[in-house]
């Protein structure tokens, strides 16, 4: 089983965001990523939508063989992860918004956390949220546009620029010196945040992060590869053009991207 793939994904490209940070971490590894961008965004569907989603993708993935799953989407981990681990056997990986790191680090007790509706809405994101937040002033921001921005390709037009500007306001105007990203898909914006935000304010992903957990999870089931060649990269997506999946992913030199119906 050891040599089976990792399978992660996402409610479209963002996903790649994480793919591209665990196989960074575990080149050795074969990786298979969903893009549903068909069925994207999932932020503004309700919490059954988002479950019966990510259950299509948690099979599709099962027949694909996978050791393990990344759910490399904030919304379908805060929304469907608890029923993903009751019904299947394999481990999860989750993404959350890094909330802790910024609330610890936070000197001026004043952070930001940009995400869908579908995550800020979520059980599990209150949990968190509550958990590590005592003392600090939290500014939630529902990122309106983004994802369909990033998968659309253009996150560096004009028209873009000034409705994330309008969302970014509550930011500046409290102030924040953390501002966390809490979808996968935002981190592809990073070069538009910087020019907007004031240049002291650090902006946190969960890539990294994500990451290292996968790898303490292989070790922990014994299921990293014996294989020390380079591993394979395969994307599928059900977007009807695949060229900018192409693009984003170029720094993943052996990524081999397809359309698949799912």
């Amino acid at each position: 089983m050891s040599q089976q793939p990792i399978v992660l994904f996402d409610s479209g490209v963002g996903g790649t965001s994480i793919l591209k940070e665990v196989v960074k971490l575990l080149p050795h590894e074969d990786f298979i990523y969903l893009a549903d961008s068909k069925n994207a965004p999932y932020g503004i569907r309700t919490p059954q939508e988002i479950i019966d989603l990510s259950v299509k993708n948690t099979e599709l993935a099962l027949s694909m063989k996978a050791k393990l799953i990344v759910v490399a989407c904030n919304t379908a981990t805060t929304n469907a992860i608890f029923y993903l681990r009751s019904k299947y056997k394999l481990p999860f990986i989750g993404i959350e918004p890094a909330i802790k790191p910024a609330a610890l680090n936070s000197e001026v007790k004043s952070v930001g956390i940009l995400a869908t509706k579908g995550t800020l809405s979520s059980e599990l994101f209150k949990q968190t949220s509550e958990a590590f937040t005592q003392g600090i002033d939290v500014i939630e921001v529902i990122g309106k546009g983004i994802v369909e921005a990033v998968e659309g390709g253009w996150t560096a037009e004009e028209k873009f620029i000034e409705q994330l500007k309008e969302q970014l306001h509550p930011f500046i105007n409290e102030n924040i010196d953390y501002l966390v990203l809490g979808c996968t898909h935002f981190p592809y914006i990073i070069p538009q945040l910087k020019q907007i935000l004031p240049p002291h304010v650090k902006i946190i992903d969960s890539g990294r992060a994500v990451a290292k957990q996968t790898e303490a999870i292989l070790e922990k089931n014994k299921l990293k590869t014996s294989f020390r060649g380079k591993g394979r990269v395969q994307i599928y997506s059900n977007a009807d053009n695949i060229f900018h999946i192409k693009k984003l992913i170029e720094e993943i030199p052996n990524a081999k991207v397809s359309r698949k119906d799912f």
